[in-house]
């Protein structure tokens, strides 16, 4: 049966408008936010356990009930007798390093790679006195005469999961800097970064942001959303690349040596660009030993070591940054908190975190 010509230009029309319609939405679909799974984990509340009092340490974590989502948040696997990633001890790395007997000096070392200048003079609070420790420890570890107590300048990491951190008291139990989270992978964003960011900074701590790395997205991509997140600006301290091995995570890809130098380059190349500051890289035992040993030796580093003295943990590194518990207590939070500690005396801390230092400065 013959249809009428009008008809049949209308049918025609209809249809290629259906295409075209088809087409559109699909083009959209390419553009919205990947929903790929980061390294976030959410975990049931675990109770905390009753602390005694002792020394403290480490990096990010005020309510510990729900696990950590990384390395600096989850440091001191003592609080569950199980790291839920990564290694439970540090002592399970096999590497040539100092014996036991032989304690390592605790004077400042060579400080590697400040950030570059900024365009103005130290923020005000760098000429005050340094906030002396003051922290306790649920799981103290009596690290001797290299105890991170003899170094001047400690600080706290951390993310979500200390909740709302009371950031005055923070500061007069002893943070005098603080590693905030801000992203992972592409597209997750820590809920409380932009809170803490401004909280931590209107309570006078230097404040720095970090991201954990995930092994399953492009390492253009991953810089691209740290730099969308986060502000440049005078006087933070330089951006964090969080890299270890995770197995929370839903990505279980481990690439090459090879490809996990060329992904960290390109990573952290771009950060410096954009902020001006070359990147710390914090890392833990398993992926040093797998990846970092002998690598990157022109920039600073921030070692996990909860159990022994980083130069038996990381032979011939030098560090910037030690994250020396990850089971701290401070009024400033209700949890856990890791602790971290500056490799450095008061006017090495005041001229590095001002943007003033040099290598040669630091020898």
């Amino acid at each position: 049966m013959r249809i009428p010509g009008a008809i049949s230009f209308l049918i025609a029309s209809l249809c290629l408008a259906g295409c075209t319609s088809t087409a559109g939405v699909d083009a959209l679909d390419l553009q919205k936010p990947s929903n790929e799974t980061t390294s976030s984990v959410i975990r049931p509340p675990a109770p905390i356990a009753a602390a005694p009092k002792a020394m403290a340490r480490s990096a990010p974590r005020a309510e510990r009930a729900p696990e950590p989502d990384n390395g600096l948040e989850d440091d001191n696997a003592a609080a569950e007798n199980t790291r839920p990633f990564g290694l439970a001890e540090e002592e399970t790395v096999s590497f040539p390093a100092l014996p036991d007997s032989a304690e390592p000096p605790v004077e400042p070392a060579a400080l590697v790679s400040p950030p570059r200048l900024l365009s103005r003079a130290a923020p005000p609070m760098l000429a005050g006195p340094v906030t002396r420790y003051g922290f306790r420890d649920a799981k103290p570890i009596n690290f001797g005469r290299s105890s991170p107590r003899h170094l001047a300048v400690h600080g706290v990491d951390v993310s979500r999961w200390q909740g709302n951190v009371n950031w005055e008291k923070l500061r007069a139990q002893g943070a005098n800097f603080a590693y905030i989270k801000a992203t992972d992978g592409g597209d997750h964003l820590d809920p409380m970064f932009m809170k803490n960011w401004r909280n931590a900074d209107a309570a006078g701590l230097k404040r720095g942001a970090y991201h954990f790395f995930y092994w399953c997205r492009t390492a253009g991509e991953q810089a691209d959303w740290f730099i969308r997140n986060v502000p440049k600006m005078d006087g933070a301290l330089p951006p964090v690349i969080d890299v270890e091995w995770n197995g929370e995570s839903s990505c279980k890809r481990r690439p090459s040596r090879e490809k996990v130098l060329e992904k960290m380059q390109v990573f952290m190349d771009k950060l410096e660009r954009h902020y001006g500051q070359r990147p710390i890289i914090y890392t833990a035992p398993d992926f040093y030993r797998d990846n970092l040993r002998g690598e990157f030796l022109d920039y600073p580093f921030w070692v996990r070591a909860v159990a022994r003295h980083p130069s038996k943990v990381y032979p011939d590194r030098k560090w910037l940054f030690w994250q020396y518990s990850g089971s701290g207590l401070s009024h400033g939070v209700t949890g856990r908190i890791d602790l971290n500690v500056f490799h450095g005396d008061e006017r090495q801390w005041r001229a590095w975190a001002g943007g003033r230092i040099s290598v040669a400065d630091a020898d």
